[in-house]
């Protein structure tokens, strides 16, 4: 049975540890002297001590976490750290609701990349960093970090990894100790994360852009600190660089952990999920620049690439970046956009949606039943990498797929009874669920998300929670038997 003031006891220490990433953003506001450095003094203070009282009054609940504790936890912590992150845009925003701020903080935690704020450019450079810092907390995971951290508060993490992590083999260890996975996975995102603010910088960025958008690039979150985006600088260089490190974050962080073990790149190239990714991607970069080069939509052949490049890379990877308003392109493209962000990333990676490897296993066992209806009795198990999946994998692919399906429905059915155009409803959901960021219509690339309704934003922001930790985590809670003993 799971017990709610042990996971409160935890949420209470990493509320604590939560408050002191908001010295980031103060450091910035303090060298810059810029209007918000009061209410990120003010969060950090409010922070810290909600921390410090629920760890205090829940102190001698703590004990070791339940395979049950784990997904109270994780779906908690995802919960309850977004209203600590939307305090300070709350206090430094004035005429900014409370929704709008959770609904801005949780699409930056889930690295989602959907915004309700104009006026980038004008706003204070500590917001603009703390909305980019937080996509980068989020990317990996803000509970693999504690997994990683937890051993030093006398509390193991193996549940919470297997909770948290995206992609259907979770089970699969880099390390002996799952703490010592935890940090190998973080080690590589940090070194990705430096490659990618040094490349910005020496391709022109000052320093404070090309670290808000390193965040934003490592993490996939699509932030960034100027309303036209990358279109800012209109420099194909500096697409070059985030196309770059879009591709590298899209791939499994596991996939690098277990190269650089192994001292070769071989093992990367084997892995049939990575060369998918990359084909789908090529693939789809020449179709969408050929399809725009026939409809004439841009008179220069390398324009035409070059948009069709950074936009199939951004959208696929759920990047989210754009260069041009691409919801202007005849309708085709961005729709293929969109269904690309659905499945193209790894699992393992920053990206969202389905996942590359959940795709390769249903299509696997799709063509696997087309053959047992010719031939009953062939024995034909579903491979990968060379080895048989198990059934429980199969299971939980087609399980996940089901729930993924519903959960588009039910929420676009609930936008549509509040209200909104069927386009907006439908591409505003799958934009939330697969942590893209911009749909179409009317939350696509040109404009936002500020035009919604309180219940409309709620209803997004719940879809980016569930995309986050891949619907299982988080609606095995609402189920019966998740609460028996």
């Amino acid at each position: 049975m799971s017990s709610p003031l042990a996971v409160v006891a935890l949420i209470g220490r990493m509320v604590v540890l939560f408050s002191l990433l908001m010295l980031v953003p103060m450091a910035f506001a303090w060298a810059d002297h810029d209007r918000a450095e009061k209410p990120f003094f003010q969060a950090l203070v409010i922070t810290l001590g909600a921390g410090i009282v629920l760890s205090l009054t829940t102190r001698r609940f703590r004990r070791e976490l339940q395979p049950r504790d784990g997904f109270v936890l994780v779906t908690l912590t995802w919960l309850v750290l977004p209203v600590f992150g939307a305090l300070p845009l709350w206090l430094a925003l004035p005429g900014l609701s409370a929704t709008d701020a959770y609904f801005e903080a949780m699409s930056a935690f889930t690295a989602t990349g959907a915004t309700v704020l104009s006026g980038l450019d004008s706003l204070p450079l500590s917001v603009n960093v703390w909305r980019c810092f937080l996509t980068f907390v989020g990317g990996l995971g803000i509970v693999v970090l504690a997994v990683a951290i937890l051993p030093l508060l006398g509390v193991g993490g193996t549940q919470l990894f297997r909770a948290e992590t995206p992609g259907p083999m979770k089970d699969q260890k880099l390390t002996p100790r799952i703490a010592e996975t935890a940090r190998g996975l973080w080690i590589v995102y940090f070194a990705l994360s430096f490659a990618c603010f040094v490349a910005y910088r020496a391709a022109g960025m000052t320093w404070s852009d090309a670290f808000m958008h390193m965040c934003s690039t490592i993490s996939l979150g699509g932030l960034s600190s100027h309303d036209a985006g990358f279109a800012h600088w209109d420099s194909p260089v500096l697409e070059g660089v985030a196309m770059l490190f879009m591709m590298a974050a899209g791939i499994s962080f596991a996939m690098y952990f277990i190269a650089w073990r192994q001292r070769s790149l071989r093992v990367m190239w084997r892995d049939s999920e990575l060369r998918a990714f990359l084909l789908v991607v090529l693939g789809a970069v020449l179709l969408v620049a050929g399809y725009l080069h026939v409809h004439g939509v841009y008179a220069d052949q390398a324009q035409t690439l070059r948009h069709a490049a950074f936009h199939v890379m951004s959208v696929a990877t759920t990047g989210g970046f754009t260069t041009v308003d691409y919801a202007q392109w005849p309708a085709f493209a961005p729709v293929l956009l969109l269904v690309l962000g659905c499945f193209a990333t790894c699992a393992g990676s920053a990206g969202g949606g389905i996942k590359m490897m959940r795709m390769l296993l249903l299509m696997k066992q799709t063509h696997r039943e087309l053959v047992r209806i010719l031939h009953p009795s062939v024995v034909n198990p579903v491979v990968m990498g060379g080895a048989a999946v198990p059934p429980r994998v199969i299971h939980s692919v087609l399980a996940f797929m089901m729930i993924y399906g519903g959960s588009i429905v039910s929420l676009t059915m609930l936008l549509l009874f509040s209200g909104l155009d069927l386009v907006t409803a439908f591409t505003a959901v799958i934009a939330c669920v697969n942590n893209i960021g911009a749909g179409l219509g009317g939350v696509g690339p040109g404009s936002n998300y500020a035009g919604l309704t309180d219940f409309q934003t709620w209803v997004c922001t719940f879809g980016m929670l569930l995309g986050r930790l891949e619907l299982l985590p988080v609606l095995v809670l609402f189920t019966p038997q998740f609460w028996y003993r």
